[in-house]
C-alpha cells in the first residue's frame, strides 16, 4: 500500500472503526497492534443504538446484526425485591431505527471491522509491532517499535488502551481514580432467561450486587455473563476458581438450576479521562482517552464514537480543512467523556451497591415511579441508550 498518511495504535473496535473510517474517506492508513493475532478473551459486548447508526452506512451494522443478539428490554431488580422497573426501548423507536441494545461481543465487532477493513487497498493491519515511543514535528508524527522500525504519517490517533503508551509519550495526563475492589466475570451456560431475567439485568444489593447480560457465544443457545464486586484482600486465585464461582452465582440467585462456569476473568476498575484528547499531531481516542467500571455497557461505544469523529475530522483537515477541526473533536469528546460516560457510569455503580436503607429505598422508588411514567422512561432511555450523549457532543463548539 502506499506510505500511510495517519497511523493507528490498537487494534481494538476505536482503532480497527477509526482505520476503516479513515479508509472509507480515501485516507491511507496503518494500524499496529502488539498482539500477533485479534483476542478473543471476553471484553465488551453491549452495542447501543447510536453506534448501530454510525456504523449503518459502512455495513458493519448489517453483520452485527446477523450475529448479535437484540435486548430491547432491560431490568434493574433488587436482590431481595425482584424486578423493581424494566425499561422498553422501543419507546425510542420514533428517534433511532435501532430501539434496543445489541449483545454481540467484542472480538466479533473486531472482526467485523477486520473483514470491512480488508477491502480497502490503502489499508493495513501490522500484528506483532508494540509501540514504544512517539515523537512529532511540524511536518509529522515518528512512531519507534520494539523490533526497532520507525513508522512515520501525518498524524496518529492512540487507541492502544488504557496503559496508553502514545498517551504517556505525549506527557498526557490520565487523571481519575481506580476502585479497590476488582470486578469478577463468571461465564456461565445457565439460562438466566428462564428464571425471569432480561437479557440486560442488574440486580442491586448492600452486599452482593452484580450485573448480568447475554451473549451469542460460539453457538445457540449462548452464554450469560454475571459481573460481581470482589473482596479487595481476596486471594485471586480463590476468586477465579470455578466452584467458587458458582457458589457465588447462587447466593445471589438462589433458585434452581446447576450453573456450570465455563470461564472466569478478574480485573481492576477504573474511572479516569485523560487531560486532553489531543496534542498537536497525535490524536487520543478509546481507552487511552478514558476508561470506566463497564456498567451500562459504555465505554466501547464510547471508543467507537471518538474513533469516528477523529477519523472524520481528520480527513477534513487533510482535505485542506481548518487545524481548529482537531480541538473541536477533544472539547468535544471530552465534555461528554466527563458529563456523561464518567457520571453516568460512576452513579450506575453507586445505584447498585447503595448501602444507606434510605438512600437505597429512595432510589429504588424513584426507578419505579420513572419506569411507571412514559415521559420518564423516555428520557431515561435517551440518558442510558447514549443518545443523549451523542447530541451534546454534537453542540459543543
Amino acid at each position: 500500500m502506499a506510505e500511510p498518511q495517519v497511523i493507528v495504535a490498537g487494534a481494538g473496535p476505536a482503532g480497527l472503526t477509526a482505520a476503516l473510517f479513515l479508509a472509507r474517506a480515501g485516507v491511507p492508513v496503518r494500524v499496529l497492534e502488539r498482539h500477533t493475532e485479534p483476542f478473543e478473551d471476553p471484553r465488551a459486548a453491549t452495542i447501543h443504538p447510536p453506534t448501530m447508526e454510525m456504523y449503518a452506512e459502512s455495513g458493519v451494522t448489517a453483520d452485527l446484526l446477523a450475529q448479535g443478539i437484540r435486548a430491547p428490554i432491560w431490568q434493574f431488580r433488587g436482590r431481595a425485591e425482584g424486578v423493581v422497573a424494566e425499561f422498553d426501548l422501543s419507546l425510542l423507536a420514533d428517534v433511532t431505527p435501532f430501539p434496543f441494545r445489541l449483545q454481540c461481543e467484542q472480538h466479533k465487532l473486531c472482526r467485523i471491522l477486520l473483514n470491512h477493513l480488508s477491502r480497502h487497498a490503502h489499508a493495513e493491519v501490522v500484528w506483532g509491532v508494540e509501540v514504544t515511543g512517539v515523537t512529532q514535528d511540524q511536518d509529522g508524527v515518528s512512531i519507534e517499535a520494539a523490533d526497532g522500525t520507525t513508522h512515520r504519517a501525518a498524524y496518529v490517533i492512540g487507541a492502544d488502551g488504557g496503559r496508553s503508551v502514545v498517551r504517556k509519550s505525549q506527557g498526557i495526563a490520565f487523571e481519575g481514580f481506580t476502585y479497590r475492589e476488582r470486578f469478577l466475570v463468571v461465564t456461565t451456560t445457565e439460562d438466566m432467561a428462564a428464571k425471569g431475567y432480561a437479557i440486560s439485568s442488574y440486580v442491586s444489593d448492600p452486599v452482593t450486587w452484580c450485573a448480568m447480560f447475554k451473549v451469542p457465544g460460539k453457538a445457540a443457545p449462548g452464554l450469560w455473563r454475571i459481573v460481581f464486586p470482589t473482596d479487595p484482600e481476596a486471594e485471586e486465585a480463590g476468586l477465579l476458581d470455578f466452584a467458587a464461582a458458582r457458589d457465588r452465582v447462587r447466593a445471589l440467585i438462589p433458585q434452581d438450576g446447576d450453573f456450570p462456569v465455563v470461564h472466569t476473568n478478574l480485573y481492576a476498575v477504573h474511572q479516569r479521562v485523560a487531560a486532553t484528547f489531543r496534542q498537536g499531531r497525535v490524536l487520543l481516542a478509546g481507552d487511552a482517552a478514558h476508561v470506566n467500571n463497564p456498567l451500562g455497557g459504555m465505554g466501547m461505544n464510547f471508543g467507537v464514537h471518538d474513533a469516528i469523529l477523529a477519523a472524520q475530522r481528520i480527513a477534513a483537515v487533510l482535505d485542506g480543512g481548518a487545524d481548529d477541526l482537531l480541538d473541536r473533536y477533544s472539547r468535544q469528546r471530552r465534555h461528554v467523556a466527563e458529563a456523561f460516560l464518567q457520571a453516568m457510569t460512576i452513579a450506575n455503580k453507586k445505584n447498585l451497591e447503595e448501602k444507606d436503607p434510605v438512600a437505597r429505598t429512595a432510589r429504588l422508588a424513584e426507578l419505579r415511579a420513572t419506569a411507571a411514567d412514559p415521559a420518564k422512561a423516555r428520557a431515561h432511555l435517551l440518558k442510558t441508550s447514549m443518545i443523549e450523549g451523542v447530541r451534546a457532543a454534537a453542540a459543543v463548539a
